[in-house]
């Protein structure tokens, strides 16, 4: 019997979680482990008291046509990346990794080049969480270095001069 390699594992915990998510676009499971310990997991949802999308039947974001990547303030959720690092302390953070799998809620296939949002890769940032994983396929993964995110959000900062 061939044994399950280490990130396929936690990304398969982390597509497990994304199942509770409550997005009726796109569901998205994260888990942040350290020394292969799970700190803590996050999915897509509304926040604690408010209603979720799943239980109103509509996403507003659905009903304004607003193309993916753009306009989250428009969304009820709170990101998984989010949850999974409201849920965990900063010193267990640091130099952790976080695993992140998405789904379409409606065709339960892999979200294509999935990715944090600019904002959750602020608080990856932040956070000291030192690695991200993201599924592509069943078997297939990325593995991004986050200190490529600072300098991407650098870039961005000079280019729009903010």
């Amino acid at each position: 019997m061939e044994r399950r390699d280490k990130y396929n594992y936690y990304l398969d915990i982390a597509e497990t979680v994304l199942e509770r998510g409550t997005c009726l676009r796109r569901n998205y499971g994260s888990i942040i482990v350290k020394n292969d310990e799970i700190i803590s997991t996050g999915y897509t949802g509304a926040p604690r008291g408010r209603k979720n999308c799943s239980d109103m039947g509509s996403c507003r974001r659905e009903k304004l046509n607003v193309p993916r990547g753009t306009q989250y303030e428009l969304c009820r959720s709170v990101h998984s990346e989010a949850n999974a690092i409201i849920s965990a302390s900063r010193r267990d953070m640091i130099g952790a990794d976080l695993y992140l799998v998405g789904k379409d809620a409606k065709t339960g296939e892999y979200v294509q080049n999935a990715n944090s949002c600019i904002m959750c890769k602020r608080l990856i940032i932040n956070s000291g969480i030192q690695k991200v994983v993201i599924r592509d396929t069943r078997d297939k993964y990325r593995v991004i270095n986050t200190d490529s995110w600072v300098e991407e959000d650098d870039s961005l900062q000079n280019e729009f001069g903010y």
